[in-house]
């Protein structure tokens, strides 16, 4: 896999979020979700722990080696972004991630939106095509 996750990925998965989840539907447990611009990247911890971990886990430590957002993690692996919000803060809460929320200042800022909205358009589908 190389570093930035670029590589494509196969079809989208049928299986339904509330059981890859748990039936869990918020992130943390004070009931607040990752902002979508969250970043996250691998722990060394997370990259050693690759074989052990299951399914998405494994594929969202796999695509962190760079730091990525929750909405390109989402978009890349085709996953519901209240998954990858849910099993980041499991990885985060097993060190197997370390999520950097924005400053909540900045959330607000359009220009930060716009590079968010630019970077997913950046991203190929599945035919390998950049839009």
């Amino acid at each position: 896999m190389d570093p930035g996750g670029s590589q494509s990925v196969g079809p989208a998965s049928a299986v339904r979020p509330f059981l890859v989840t748990a039936g869990r539907v918020v992130a943390d447990a004070d009931g607040r979700s990752m902002p979508v611009e969250t970043q996250v990247v691998a722990t060394t911890e997370g990259l050693d722990a690759l074989d052990r971990l299951a399914f998405e886990e494994h594929d969202i430590v796999a695509v962190c080696r760079l730091p990525q957002s929750i909405a390109e993690i989402a978009a890349r692996l085709r996953l519901h972004l209240n998954v990858v919000r849910v099993l980041a803060e499991d990885l985060r809460a097993a060190g197997q991630l370390t999520v950097h929320v924005p400053d909540s200042g900045v959330i607000h800022d359009a220009s930060v939106l716009r590079r968010v909205i630019d970077g997913l358009r950046a991203i190929p589908d599945s035919r390998g095509v950049t839009p």
